[in-house]
Formats: structure tokens, sequence, C-alpha cells
């Protein structure tokens, strides 16, 4: 246990948590130039103060693949190769640490996302909603179900990019108990409403913290827009990166009222209760198949 996680444990300090967003230019196919900085940006981060550290989707691999093949040549079990080596300097730098690649299961491509802390690997998770975009007009849509990882740190739900859209899984996230929803994305030109609207809308009608973390450059002709965001489970923005620039950006995120669903304005008179009001008899439809 870091000294950081006994003062959480012993003060009760989780609302002080320190995340660390780490908007990069990974190239595809450089998987070893692509590791090198993700590993010195880790130690960076970490010299911040930061203990959750997020790098975008694909940041080993790269994204805009132009056949399954082609993806899997640089595919790797997690834990693999390069997860190994993050997963040990989480461990020596006593930090957390979600990063994206294209794993391989057999003879199966995943995008996917590797989750580490310092005693080693805590997790994974695969797309499990695909645009025709990329690696995703061939890998395999995602085969396991939303976790929530209870950590240390607080309580923290994946998702991937396109995930976004698709409002359920945040919410089925957040009915699970998600403190926090980590969100590495792709983010090409044309997606600017979703940095601009629909990261803070996903934390205020969720009561989540939202940390969302894309790359920027130009890939095989899509150029990605950057805008990486921390919201707070407000909706409010705590902190925002350019269109264009490898950054790092710092937010504290309070996870006490992450965990406050039933928000108490004048006791009897304006009280909120956002989880309490739901009706779920009336939502079927949300839960059909390829309805039109």
């Amino acid at each position: 246990m870091t000294f950081y996680t006994y003062l959480l444990k012993v003060f009760g300090l989780k609302e002080l948590l320190k995340v660390a967003g780490i908007q990069t230019n990974p190239k595809i196919l450089e998987k070893e130039e692509n590791l090198k900085k993700c590993l010195e940006l880790m130690h960076a981060a970490s010299k911040n103060g930061s203990q959750l550290l997020v790098f975008p989707e694909c940041s080993i691999t790269g994204y805009c693949f132009s056949s399954l093949d082609e993806g899997l040549d640089v595919a790797e079990p997690i834990p693999g190769p390069s997860t190994n080596e993050i997963g040990s300097l989480c461990k020596d730098l006593g930090i957390y640490t979600i990063i994206g690649l294209l794993e391989i299961d057999r003879d199966k491509c995943y995008n996917a996302l590797a989750f580490f802390g310092p005693e080693g690997i805590i997790g994974k998770y695969r797309k499990i909603h695909l645009p025709y975009l990329g690696i995703d007009r061939y890998a395999t849509p995602g085969d396991k179900p939303l976790k929530v990882y209870t950590t240390e740190i607080g309580k923290i739900g994946l998702n991937i990019c396109f995930d976004v859209r698709l409002p359920e899984s945040a919410r089925v996230m957040a009915l699970m108990g998600a403190e926090i929803i980590v969100l590495p994305t792709n983010w090409p030109r044309g997606a600017e409403a979703i940095p601009k609207y629909v990261i803070n809308a996903r934390a205020y009608e969720n009561r989540v913290n939202y940390v969302a973390v894309n790359r920027v450059g130009v890939e095989r002709g899509f150029r990605f827009i950057g805008r990486s965001k921390i919201a707070d489970y407000t909706g409010q923005t705590l902190a925002k990166a350019s269109a264009v620039n490898e950054e790092i950006i710092y937010a504290s995120l309070n996870l006490k009222g992450a965990q406050e669903k039933h928000v108490i304005i004048i006791p009897g008179k304006f009280e909120l209760p956002l989880f309490e009001t739901r009706r779920p008899e009336f939502y079927g439809l949300i839960s059909q198949k390829n309805r039109n």
C-alpha cells in the first residue's frame, strides 16, 4: 500500500484523488516507440502526484488499420509483453494506469483496455460498441459484461470511444456503483460535439466523475481532434486539453460526491433522488435489439 492510499483509507480522503489524462499521438504499427513514450509519460504524471493515469484508445498499437491481419500483427494478449512493462512500472511508482491496445485472443482481435495498479493487473475491457472505422471494422465486439472495479482509489468503470454514444453503458456502471467512468478515445474530425457536450452530460446525468482521454495527430488520412476532458459528478469541466498538442491534463476528483445519488438541497422541500425516481417498467424498448 502506498502512502497516498494509506491516507485515503485512514482519513477518508477519497475526494482528493488526482487523475492525469495523457493526450498522445501514437504511431501506427510502432509499438516499441509508443510504449517507450508511454513509460516516460507515466514517470512525468507520477512526479506530478497523479495516482490514476489514463491514456488514449489504441495507445500502444495505433488505430487506422486496413485489415484484420494487419491489426493481428501488432495485437498482444493481456497480460503480454507491452502490458507487462506498464504493470511493472505501476508497481515501481505505486500508481494505477489504464491504457488502450489491440488484444489477441486465439484468432480474434479486440479493441481493448488494460487496467493496472501497484499490485499488478486489475482487469481489462473489450469495446462493446464498434463503429465502422479503423480497426473497429475488423475487430470482434467485446464479449464480457460491463464491470466496475473496486480499488483502493475508488470504484472505476471502463468504456472506449464510441461507447459514449450509447448512454446505456454509462448508466449501467453508475447503477453498479461507479464513482469514475474512464473513456479512452480516438475521436476523429467530426466528433467535436462529444467533448464539447456529451462528456459533461454523461457525468451530470449519472452523477459520476468522467475522464475522457483522446489522441491528436493524423493517421492514414484521419485527423484526431484531441480535446481530452475531465468532468466532475456535477457535470462541470475540471480540465481540458487542446485540439492539437500532446499534453497531460490534471484534475482532483471528489469521489464522495459521486456516491451521493440522492441530492438534498432543501430537506423535505427540494430533493433530487436520481436513481430512486427511475421507472424501469417504462424503459423496455431500450433493451430490444435492432429496433428502428
